[in-house]
């Protein structure tokens, strides 16, 4: 019995050493590969018919403002006044009726002075490898900006690309490491769910009709 255990601890301690390799390895890979096309300088993106907005919640759970909500509002508008993008998709969780991340970041794109009809609505955007396959699979977009924190971005950018689409990304202003200290430990696991979704060939939760994007 005592041997059983013993091989039982053995085979833990390997898949723990692996499970830690292989997140420490899709981290160096997916910031080595996107790193080249993400910036927070709007001189180095491109030009693109149509940026995309990655959502989040304007609302923390203690009811006060989310600054990575209102920053990337920001980073969205800017991008859009400087005549990088002609439009706008926001892609977002929709998931109950309380709560729509696309419509939350309409309404504050049109207070930033981005007209409605250059905001295209994306409420199946549960996750980020959704948003962006729904980008090119929904509203048949092959090329991108997506907006997002930079840690954000390069995994988005890095799923962009794997998944056939010519991508870049503007990184909005960060939060302070104090405040986003659960984000960027989430995202340690993002980035390793990011590959195994890859891996395993992943779809997003949802499909749908195509919509066109004028």
């Amino acid at each position: 019995m005592k041997k059983i255990i013993k091989n039982i601890f053995k085979i833990f301690l390997l898949l723990l050493v692996a499970g830690i390799i292989f997140i420490a390895w899709a981290n160096y890979s997916i910031k080595k590969d996107s790193g080249p096309f993400v910036s927070y300088n709007i001189a180095d993106v491109p030009e693109a018919k149509t940026g995309l907005l990655l959502g989040t919640g304007k609302l923390l759970n203690n009811g006060t403002p989310n600054a990575y909500f209102y920053n990337r509002i920001k980073a969205a508008s800017d991008l859009y006044k400087s005549g990088k993008i002609q439009y706008i998709i926001v892609s977002g969780d929709n998931s109950t009726k309380d709560y729509n991340e696309p419509e939350d970041m309409q309404q504050a794109l049109m207070e930033n002075g981005v007209p409605k009809d250059k905001i295209i609505l994306d409420h199946a955007g549960f996750r980020t490898l959704d948003s962006v396959v729904r980008a090119k699979d929904i509203f048949s977009q092959t090329k991108l900006i997506i907006i997002s924190q930079k840690f954000h971005n390069e995994r988005a950018v890095f799923l962009a690309q794997k998944n056939g689409m010519e991508a870049f990304g503007y990184n909005a202003a960060d939060v302070n490491k104090y405040a986003g200290l659960k984000t960027n430990l989430r995202e340690y696991f993002a980035k390793a769910k990011a590959y195994w979704d890859l891996l395993f060939g992943i779809e997003p939760k949802f499909g749908g009709e195509k919509i066109v994007i004028p």
